[in-house]
């Protein structure tokens, strides 16, 4: 007997990716609840049906209200949680404890993995909610595009196939196509660390290093993204996928990325307490660059790419050194 459709959904976090994303599901749905901390931000959603504070000059459906009440997500057929990677084991420690029905599929849709422990996201979901299905989404999917209705690919990971296929259903529309995959320490690694490589995209833009190099240092951090992805538990053809390549493209190089706008700061010359104040958001690659270095370390894989980025934030480094020893180190064979 087949499962039911999705009916409704609680998006937990009301940033720009759930803003994004309560749109591009509300014409599906009877029902979307966007759930945030802010007080003043729910209220505006809710009289005003727009986001004071992201994509504010996006419209969002009627059947889109908010609340700061994490337990307003219970009674949903689908959780989503957008909440930036270091709030993820709070919030699901918070649903738990509302008592969450097993029954309820959860859907990852941060990039990153946990500082302290290194954990992908859905591990963290799969400790707290051993009974639940668990599902992640990943691509080059940036928020402000989505909610511009323009032409946007996405892949949808669980090792729940049928999961998987209603989820695809539920985010297909003429201008957003889903795949299916099984592979999801590929697919959250692949959307983790390529905030690590958006970075240092940025910073070789803000040098002026020019399009050759850049080009060049995103192709080695495919390289290297592959290397440590697999080394971790990920298929390589992941990393060819829309998770790997595809996200990484989109986020070394659009004027979107976070992450990419942080590095071209730090480019050009602002330390990086500067850099993330002038962001104003997060931005999931400076957390992350602890974790991924950590967990590079302990498969014992080379990341030189990596390395570079985590000597300028831990290390003292300056951007100029560091990009300057990327460029002279040891010749070798591309393929190794």
């Amino acid at each position: 007997m087949s499962e039911p459709r999705f009916t409704s959904a609680a998006v937990l976090g009301s940033g720009s990716f759930g803003t994004a994303i309560a749109k591009l599901l509300a014409p599906k749905l009877e029902s979307v609840i966007l759930i945030g901390r802010d007080p003043e931000t729910a209220d505006t959603i809710n009289r005003e049906h727009r986001n004071p504070h992201y994509l504010s000059g996006i419209q969002l459906p009627e059947n889109v209200r908010a609340s700061t009440r994490p337990a307003d997500a219970l009674g949903h057929s689908l959780i989503l949680f957008a909440v930036p990677t270091s709030a993820t084991r709070e919030m699901a420690r918070t649903l738990a404890a509302a008592n969450l029905p097993p029954e309820t599929p959860l859907l990852s849709c941060a990039k990153g993995i946990e500082k302290s422990t290194g954990d992908r996201m859905s591990q963290i979901l799969r400790e707290v909610f051993p009974d639940n299905l668990i599902a992640v989404l990943s691509g080059p999917n940036h928020a402000e595009e989505i909610a511009a209705g323009m032409a946007t690919c996405a892949v949808i990971g669980s090792d729940d196939h049928d999961l998987a296929v209603r989820l695809q259903e539920l985010f297909t529309f003429p201008h957003f196509r889903s795949y299916t995959s099984d592979d999801l320490a590929g697919i959250e690694f692949g959307g983790a660390v390529k905030n690590v490589y958006a970075i240092a995209a940025g910073m070789a833009h803000g040098l002026g290093l020019g399009d050759n190099a850049v080009a060049a240092l995103v192709t080695r951090a495919l390289a290297e993204m592959t290397r440590l992805g697999t080394a971790l538990g990920g298929r390589i053809e992941t990393f060819s996928g829309l998770s790997g390549v595809g996200d990484l493209i989109v986020t070394c190089f659009s004027e979107h990325s976070r992450n990419h706008r942080v590095g071209l700061a730090l480019g050009g010359g602002k330390t990086l307490e500067e850099a993330v104040a002038a962001l104003g958001m997060v931005a999931e690659g400076v957390p992350n660059t602890l974790s991924i270095h950590e967990a590079a370390r302990r498969v014992g894989v080379r990341t030189p790419i990596i390395d570079g980025v985590y000597s300028i934030f831990y290390e003292g480094k300056s951007v100029p050194l560091a990009m300057r020893e990327l460029l002279s180190r040891d010749p070798r064979p591309e393929h190794s």
